[in-house]
């Protein structure tokens, strides 16, 4: 299968499951005959001839007829429930890694939201909402039931069916757009919700709770508003369609008893009718109350569709031989996610395992931008990034991950265990888990919590201090021993401990020959360091071994690290 074309596939595998769900609409709708057949044959026969046998044998018949529309019934429901089931099997893996890959390249599109869509469509493919529309065609059928009982009741129940189809037509019209809207503005306020709340402290520390919540009541009353206006107008047309609904009764009758006394029609034949238009509308009453569902099941669609189209899925890759560290960059310009305009240009370097690179600047230099992109999250506009000679978009991405490890300057955790933490949520053994804290030097602080590795750490680890958290992020870079460690100021929030923790994992990757890359101006970390490459305003101003980089006398003409001291300092620490 063609990842590209997931969507599509998955949909045109649903088609012939619709295919036995279209048949079985068939039969169902065949055997609501049952019911005006079975009153027909009553009222005309049985209270007529007054044969009891006649009436047990017809009610036989009819339960016999009716257990049959029962069992289609529950097995059509078992055959969606089953069908969605496996759509979702088909749709949810690759939904989601579109999902992350939409999240890193438009950041503020709320691609989240399309976990959301998928469960619409769902529901509406496997719900009442797609039975109702299996059921409309057989509306023309019974509206021909009720022409072959009488032209009068034939044409009373077409000018029902139209004025209740036009309703529903004019329901479409006047709440689309207003519904569209409305969505729209709900994913806002959630979204506006979601990322405020990931910020609580700061809110009540700094007493924004006030100002932030009027933000999030006005997107949210917008909502309300939008939605109220759509539900106004829906509510008009479906008042007025169950008045028309109620209105027909009465004419169907009053046209029933008026052939009746005409002698153009039996008293049977009128029930029947009666129960026959009813039938023909029953349909069409409710695909309109289902109007709403099929509105939101239909942008879900164009909205899964448009994401499917704009991020194409991933490539199979051959399995490439675990790379040795030996990690360059050529040429590398790098943009933010959806702009053009490079944030950080002209980077080369070359690094051969067992290497560590210090990679020095002042704030706003571009070094996390550059740290992005060694590990494969932001895409280089420009030159590329090799490891082992092989550009990081030749390997599988899970693949990589295994290979590469990396500590971002914001460090995030996952809500459940340390130690499923520590593991990248994988199936790991207890000794990968403890060998990788203890290559952090945080196995202790771990063992010292009251759960130890099954401690819950709550939504982005907040029951842990910010040197916890990050020295647990470092056992996660650890795990798996990958043969490339990149860390964005691994010591930002660490304690003494903590850098001395720090900088035993250091020299322990360097002696197992594993390549480092680190973000750092700390003086500890910089002599461990080999070499160094200096940013300034995004571009390279300096590379090679760090003694000669970080010279005094080669970094005063540049407006880079503007610390000739402490470079000094690192260079008496290294020798």
């Amino acid at each position: 299968m063609n990842k590209s074309d997931t969507f599509k596939d998955a949909l045109r595998s649903y088609r012939a499951i619709f295919g036995a769900v279209v048949l079985f609409s068939a039969a169902i709708n065949t055997l609501m005959f049952v019911g005006p057949l079975y009153m027909l044959q009553v009222y005309d026969r049985v209270l007529q001839s007054r044969s009891e046998v006649t009436l047990i044998a017809l009610t036989v018949i009819a339960v016999t007829m009716l257990i049959i529309y029962g069992v289609l019934e529950w097995i059509r429901s078992r055959v969606l429930v089953r069908a969605g089931m496996q759509f979702d099997n088909v749709m949810a893996s690759p939904l989601f890694s579109r999902v992350v890959s939409s999240a890193l390249a438009a950041p503020g599109a709320k691609s989240e939201f399309a976990l959301v869509d998928i469960d619409r469509l769902r529901e509406f493919l496997t719900g009442s909402g797609l039975i109702s529309l299996c059921d409309v065609p057989w509306v023309p059928v019974f509206l021909a039931v009720c022409f072959f009982f009488h032209p009068y009741i034939g044409w009373v129940a077409t000018a029902g069916a139209v004025v209740i189809f036009v309703l529903a037509i004019l329901n479409e019209f006047t709440t689309k757009k207003t519904l569209n809207d409305a969505n729209s503005a709900s994913q806002a306020a959630q979204h506006f919700a979601n990322t405020t709340l990931q910020n609580v402290e700061v809110i009540r520390a700094l007493g924004m709770e006030t100002s932030l919540r009027g933000r999030w009541n006005a997107m949210h009353r917008k909502t309300l508003e939008l939605q109220a206006t759509a539900s106004d107008r829906a509510g008009v047309l479906v008042s007025a369609s169950k008045f028309v609904r109620m209105v027909l009764q009465v004419a169907i009758l009053c046209t029933g008893a008026y052939l009746v006394l005409e002698r153009e029609m039996s008293p049977g034949m009128m029930v029947a009718a009666s129960i026959m238009m009813g039938r023909a509308l029953a349909p069409v009453d409710q695909v309109v109350g289902q109007w709403k569902q099929f509105i939101g099941a239909r942008s879900a669609y164009n909205r899964l569709s448009e994401l499917f189209t704009r991020v194409p899925g991933e490539t199979e890759r051959l399995q490439l031989p675990a790379p040795t560290g030996q990690f360059s960059t050529e040429g590398l310009v790098i943009a933010p996610p959806g702009s053009r305009n490079p944030i950080v240009a002209g980077v080369s370097f070359a690094l051969e395992p067992g290497e560590a690179l210090a990679l020095v600047g002042p704030s706003g230099a571009g070094k996390s931008s550059l740290v992005r992109a060694l590990v494969g999250v932001w895409q280089p506009i420009a030159g590329g990034v090799r490891l082992d000679g092989s550009e990081l978009q030749h390997w599988n991405k899970d693949k990589l991950g295994t290979y590469v490890g990396y500590l971002p300057q914001t460090v995030e955790l996952f809500a459940g265990t340390i130690a499923e933490n520590i593991a990248r949520f994988r199936d790991a053994t207890a000794e990968e888990i403890v060998l990788a804290s203890q290559r952090a030097g945080v196995h202790e602080m771990i063992q010292a919590l009251p759960d130890g590795y099954e401690t819950q750490i709550g939504i982005s680890g907040r029951q842990l201090s910010g040197g916890q958290r990050q020295r647990i992020v470092l056992a996660r870079a650890l795990f798996g021993d990958p043969a490339v460690l990149i860390l964005d100021e691994p010591n930002a929030n660490l304690d003494m401990d903590g850098e001395e923790a720090l900088v035993r994992s250091l020299k322990d990757l360097k002696a197992r020959n594993r390549t480092v890359i680190f973000v750092s101006h700390k003086i500890g970390l910089l002599a461990l360091s080999d070499k160094a490459l200096i940013l300034a305003d995004g571009r390279m101003r300096a590379f090679g071994p760090t003694r000669e980089v970080l010279q005094p006398k080669a970094v005063a003409p540049l407006p880079v690290v503007n610390q000739p001291a402490v470079a000094a300092r690192a260079m008496t620490v290294a020798s």
